[in-house]
């Protein structure tokens, strides 16, 4: 479905004066026919009748007076067909049995999951037994074309190692192409919600929670550092790019996706947390080690040089050992003084 933009109906305040002009004329023409049948001049069926039938039926000229405001758009058809479709904003005049098309207009986005055309709030108030307002029940026809956001519901995925991950984005997206927001899927807000479902899993899944050996993220058949914790910008852009791929027929652009959540699941978070601990620990271990080990060999290369003192092998072996626990410990040393001589 290909979109036509009518440009050339702008024209909803000459045809509202005239209207008006119009009925003013059929009123006077009623009154002045009546006044003439009533003393009997013929002439005056011949004002009569067309007044009063211009008077009765000229509202429905009316209903093609369309009023559009900035970032709106109005889909319109005449007895099923596609006449065009009214994109600027403006006043406008238009074949007044041309009817506005919007089969999302009462859907909801606020998460994903959450698409039940306010059926439920209704629901609510009647059961509560509030009134319901009739005009928040009929919603406009017209289509926003401003960029709005859905927050997606929380989802549980696993990652690539199988690491169950709790995970939320939020979706910026705007109507591009309105016949194809309205005429190529049932319900354009809906398609989208899901579809977002759709390309999240099928991203995260490709990458693990965090930096893991031997995975490959790309595609490329070569393992590399990607992951869902240190490549939040490049994930996010992944899954707007797989948001809008599967989105374009319906018309619809995405203009950014980000991250708003990620953790993992609360069944496996507390065993994470002791693993993240304990590789910070091996971690700091090891610098501490390396540390250690570049102090002890500066300490006897500085021995020997200076010629301190003279130690044998099982001397240096007794060094090393008491300077590694000294250096290496958690707690500060108690150290014994030795008041003898050195053998």
């Amino acid at each position: 479905m290909k979109e036509i933009v009518l440009n050339n109906k702008k024209n909803g305040m000459a045809m509202l004066l005239l209207f008006v002009l119009l009925y003013l004329a059929g009123i006077g023409a009623v009154v002045a026919g009546g006044i003439l049948l009533d003393r009997g001049v013929k002439v005056g069926a011949a004002l009569f009748v067309p007044g009063l039938v211009w008077t009765m039926a000229g509202w429905i000229f009316f209903l093609g007076l369309k009023v559009l405001k900035p970032q709106e758009a109005l889909v319109l058809t005449l007895f099923g067909k596609y006449v065009g479709t009214l994109k600027d904003a403006g006043f406008y005049f238009v074949n007044p049995f041309c009817t506005a098309v919007n089969p999302a207009a009462k859907t909801r986005l606020n998460q994903s999951g959450d698409v039940d055309g306010g059926q439920s709030s209704a629901l609510l108030n009647a059961a509560l037994g509030k009134s319901v307002d009739v005009t928040a029940e009929m919603p406009s026809k017209k289509i926003s074309l401003k960029a709005m956001t859905l927050s997606n519901s929380r989802q549980k995925i696993n990652d690539c190692l199988g690491n169950p991950v709790e995970i939320g984005i939020a979706v910026i997206w705007r109507v591009l192409d309105t016949a194809k927001a309205v005429f190529n899927v049932d319900n354009y807000k809906e398609y989208l919600s899901l579809q977002c479902d759709s390309a999240l899993r099928d991203i995260v899944r490709v990458y693990p929670y965090d930096v893991a050996p031997n995975v490959d993220t790309t595609g490329d058949g070569i393992a590399d550092e990607g992951s869902l914790r240190g490549s939040s910008e490049l994930v996010a852009q992944r899954i707007r790019d797989e948001i809008q791929r599967k989105v374009a027929e319906a018309g619809i652009e995405v203009v950014e996706a980000r991250i708003t959540y990620l953790a993992y699941a609360p069944e496996i978070a507390a065993v994470m947390l002791q693993r993240q601990q304990a590789s910070a620990i091996i971690d700091a271990r090891k610098m501490i080690v390396d540390g250690a080990v570049g102090m002890v060999e500066m300490a006897l290369e500085r021995l020997s040089e200076n010629h301190t003192v003279e130690l044998d092998e099982e001397r240096k072996a007794a060094m090393v050992s008491n300077l590694l626990v000294v250096l290496c410990g958690n707690r500060d040393a108690q150290p014994v003084v030795n008041s003898g001589s050195l053998y």
